[in-house]
């Protein structure tokens, strides 16, 4: 969330910075902006009114002490009327900041100066690419059939006990889904990221602080009867974990790593290009996330790059690097570089993970703050990416090592799956 501090005093920089996102965003920023002022005009008047009804009560006080009752009950009347008064400002200032919270939860962060214009992911911008794309054998065929051939990705038992987009992983295929997700714990906790385990259900004041509320495209699944929203993904409650939380200095950077299920309703989301592991309804995700100083924010994001990489080069999958475009950038991010592997089967590639910036706009909304010396208290910068996504990864896998008559496992996985192939 944008502080409207900040809006009062940049306003034409951020309309003119938020048409990278194709949006015209005056309108909001200037009705923010008017609320505002509605709002501290009405401050102002609470705090006279009950600083003029405290004066009366001392007033008061001081004339009961001195005998003079009659002039005493006299002002009672006064500090009475001023009681209704502070009562009716305080309710109209309780509504003022709420429709004020309500205009800036709808204003999306403000893109970078490096993210490139654009409309759509069509638009973004290939920083490098990656690895060899493997030449494969003449019959090679996509996840979903080799899934039905070796019997470890049954999609039609996950629509049968639930729905589609709810696949059952069985035998090899749910012991490699195991061997990544423990892979990328390791390499994560590795490289100084401290593992959490944290709730799949988190409540809307979570939803709030992480910017997935209000859910404007309807992709959460929210558990009505107790108002508990299933995670979208693990950045949401670990960092809420440091929600309304006073940081020092030293204590930057925290890092964090976590596995977690993932719950998308995926609305709208139809057709062949969403086929097998490509989109789904639940699905496996290791995440990393870092609070950090914003002195040290864009070269912590560069390290998560890196990190990211250096998991794919293992893994031996050709993949490429994309800065998004204002058009697909996320609503919460300033800065987001997507990883895509390619699947050689398929012939396209398949966006692994997202490795975004937030900057002060989570911080905001979480109130999460640091101590900054004798200056006070800042807002701190929060970070996250994927450490990885898991079933693009493992479709990818399936594909492009695939060989006639079995599929090879990748060198680095082995010791964690304990086998080498799958036949």
């Amino acid at each position: 969330m944008l502080q409207i501090a900040a809006i009062r005093e940049h306003k034409d920089d951020f309309v003119k910075a938020l048409k990278k996102r194709n949006i015209d965003a005056a309108p909001l920023l200037e009705k923010a902006i008017a609320m505002d002022e509605k709002r501290r005009s009405l401050q102002t008047q609470l705090d006279e009114t009950l600083a003029k009804s405290n004066l009366l009560s001392k007033e008061i006080g001081n004339l009961f002490k001195s005998g003079k009752a009659e002039e005493a009950n006299n002002l009672k009347a006064q500090t009475g009327e001023l009681k209704e008064k502070s009562k009716d400002l305080s309710e109209q200032l309780n509504n003022a900041v709420e429709g004020l919270q309500s205009v800036l939860y709808l204003i999306p962060n403000i893109p970078q100066e490096s993210v490139p214009a654009g409309n759509s992911d069509e638009d973004n911008e290939v920083v490098s690419q990656h690895g060899t794309i493997p030449t494969l054998v003449g019959n090679a065929q996509p996840h979903w059939e080799l899934a039905k051939k070796y019997d470890i990705i049954d999609f039609e038992l996950g629509n049968k006990i639930t729905g589609a987009g709810f696949p059952v992983y069985k035998r090899k295929g749910a012991r490699l889904q195991r061997a990544l997700i423990n892979y990328f714990l390791d390499k994560n906790t590795a490289a100084g990221y401290e593992e959490m385990q944290v709730p799949h259900l988190v409540n809307e004041e979570s939803g709030y602080g992480t910017g997935q509320l209000p859910d404007k495209e309807g992709q959460m699944y929210h558990v009505g009867i107790d108002d508990l929203y299933l995670i979208p993904t693990a950045e949401v409650p670990i960092t809420n974990l440091y929600r309304g939380d006073l940081l020092e200095q030293k204590d930057l950077p925290i890092a964090m790593t976590g596995y977690t299920p993932c719950f998308r309703r995926e609305a709208g989301s139809y057709g062949a290009h969403v086929r097998g592991l490509n989109r789904l309804h639940q699905f496996d995700k290791v995440e990393i996330l870092r609070i950090e100083h914003p002195d040290q924010s864009d070269s912590a994001l560069d390290a998560m790059v890196v990190h990211v990489k250096g998991i794919l080069e293992e893994l031996e999958l050709p993949y490429r690097i994309l800065r998004l475009c204002g058009g697909d950038l996320g609503f919460t991010s300033t800065l987001t570089y997507d990883f895509e592997v390619y699947s050689t089967a398929q012939e396209k590639w398949l966006e692994v993970s997202s490795v975004s910036n937030f900057k002060t706009f989570q911080a905001n909304r979480l109130k999460l703050r640091y101590r900054n010396g004798d200056n006070g208290t800042e807002l701190a910068h929060t970070l996250n990416g994927s450490a990885l996504a898991l079933p693009r990864i493992l479709a990818s896998i399936l594909e492009n090592f695939q060989e006639e008559d079995h599929i090879n496992i990748p060198k680095v996985l082995i010791p964690y799956c304990g086998f080498d192939r799958i036949d």
